[in-house]
Formats: C-alpha cells, structure tokens, sequence
C-alpha cells in the first residue's frame, strides 16, 4: 500500500506515468474505493454540500474517466486501459485528500478567502495531472494531454453545473 502511495505521488509530482501502476483488478478497486471515500469526505466536511452533490461529482467524475478511457481505445492503447483508469482514479483520491488536509489545516490560520483559492489551486492540479496520464497513456506529447484534461475538465464542470441548476421554481 505504501509503494502504490508513493507511486500515485510520484505520478501526481509528474515524475511517473500510469505504467508504473501495477496491471491489476484489485489494486483499481482498491484506489476506486478510495477516490469514493475522499470525495464522500469532501461532502460530508463541506458545508454546502450534500449527498447528491456526491452524487453529481461522482457522475461527473464517471464521465471523466469514459471520455479517458474512449481516447485511450481510440488511439489503439487499450492493454494501458487498466493502469490509466487506475492512475486518473488514484491521483484524483491523492488530490482530493490534499484539498482535505488543506482545508482542516489551514482554515483557521488562512481565513475562509485564501483557504479557498490554495483550495481551488489543488483540484485545478489535477488537469496537468490528468493530461501528464492521458498523454503517457497513448504516447502523444504532454501538450496533447493538456488539451485533452482540459476539455474533460470543462466538460464536467458544465455537466455539475447543469446537474445541479435548480429548475423548480
């Protein structure tokens, strides 16, 4: 557990790719199981959230890793599919409790307005993360996979915002 903690560092760090995440079932459902649990913690410990926030983040985030998965078989990659989905996953649990850690400790020193942005500033990490994966994944350049996290990325943005506009009026 400690090796696959400091390789998802490692690849969060943009050091590794998801080639060094063992080819395994039970270790992406292990990191699935975590990246679920942060983002249950995040829910839970922020105070406008609710559990169909988790919900829609959760679908979003589902979202996410189909359009991944979909530009991975498309590029002729799919024995990466695995690790990739693995890498996304783990790296995005390793954020979200980052965004944790950060929120508890320095929400009190900082005050609500700088907590926020250093806040803000580790979810908009995970876009270089994603794109540094996506483009290990299928062998293009880093710039490629940049563009492809961000689409993604505003791709779900919309997604949550759309799932959670409140049309009852």
């Amino acid at each position: 557990m400690l090796a696959l903690s400091l390789t998802l560092f490692d690849i969060v760090r943009l050091r590794k790719g998801p080639d060094a995440i063992p080819y395994s079932w039970i270790v992406c459902l292990l990191v699935l199981t975590i990246w679920l649990l942060a983002s249950y913690a995040i829910s839970l410990s922020t105070e406008t959230m609710d559990d169909e926030d988790f919900l829609n983040s959760t679908f979003t985030g589902v979202v996410g890793l189909a359009c991944y998965a979909a530009i991975v078989v498309s590029s002729g990659r799919t024995p990466r599919l695995l690790q990739t989905v693995t890498a996304i996953l783990g790296c995005g649990a390793l954020i979200s409790i980052l965004y944790l850690v950060e929120t508890f400790a320095f929400g009190a020193l900082l005050g609500e307005p700088l907590t926020a942005l250093i806040g803000m500033l580790i979810v908009l990490w995970s876009v270089p993360v994603e794109g540094h994966i996506i483009a290990r994944a299928i062998d293009r350049n880093w710039y490629i996979g940049i563009v492809v996290a961000m689409a993604v990325f505003i791709l779900q943005w919309f997604l949550y915002a759309y799932l959670t506009t409140d049309t009852a009026a």
